[in-house]
């Protein structure tokens, strides 16, 4: 039976979450039937004005979501 496993982060921490995902394939020892994911900018509420960062973004979200069977 095929199930899923959802990983999230932001932008910043992609490495991260790349990381966690490879920790958690290299622990379950599953068999991957699919990976897929998006990626949402995300902009500024207060109309732009820059951060910390001096980017008028803030860190996109990241979703990955592994399709797998055990």
């Amino acid at each position: 039976m095929q199930q899923i496993k959802i990983f999230k982060a932001v932008e910043a921490e992609i490495t991260t979450l790349e990381a966690e995902v490879n920790a958690w394939l290299a622990e379950s020892g599953v068999n991957v039937v699919n990976v897929f994911g998006n990626i949402a900018p995300q902009s500024k509420p207060d109309g732009g004005k820059a951060g910390l960062g001096g980017s008028r973004f803030d860190p996109s979200d990241v979703l990955l979501v592994v399709v797998y069977e055990k």
